[in-house]
């Protein structure tokens, strides 16, 4: 059937459209209705994550200012690790649990585990919500972040 269906992009602008739907895509971002996973991923780090990580993901800035690289990063190997910067933010990166839904920040971290490394395992949906179960209070070792 023919519906008019309310969407969000991912910048969170809202957008009727008319068009065939099925109930099942009701609710969900507009962009995951288009996109897959991966290209989810390459949209929301082109769009939020390149602007300091830079588009190679490589970082960069001087010394006290430096924007870590995700390209070749071996903490990637963790799926938990990019969830919690994400949840929590650290130094100059902001948190994105007010800017990125859960389906959002699995597809940029699984985008950024498999096409800046060499980590192909996807991150689900469940391990962004379990990470964020359990993260409440402060990472304790800020050492490990970087």
């Amino acid at each position: 059937t023919r519906n008019w269906v309310k969407v969000k992009c991912t910048l969170r602008q809202e957008f009727v459209i008319l068009g065939w739907t099925k109930s099942s895509a009701r609710g969900r971002p507009f962009s995951s209705l288009l996109l897959g996973q991966q290209e989810e991923g390459k949209l929301v780090y082109e769009q939020i994550c390149q602007a300091c990580h830079m588009a190679d993901a490589r970082g960069g800035g001087d010394a006290g200012a430096a924007i870590p690289s995700l390209a070749d990063n071996p903490k990637l190997a963790d799926k938990d690790y990019p969830i919690t910067l994400m949840l929590k933010g650290r130094g100059g990166m902001p948190w994105f649990t007010d800017m990125l839904t859960p389906e959002q920040m699995a597809a940029v971290a699984t985008y950024v585990r498999s096409h800046f490394n060499k980590y192909p395992d996807p991150v689900t949906v469940a391990d962004v919500k379990r990470v964020g179960v359990g993260s409440t209070g402060a990472i304790s070792d800020c050492t490990t972040c970087n």
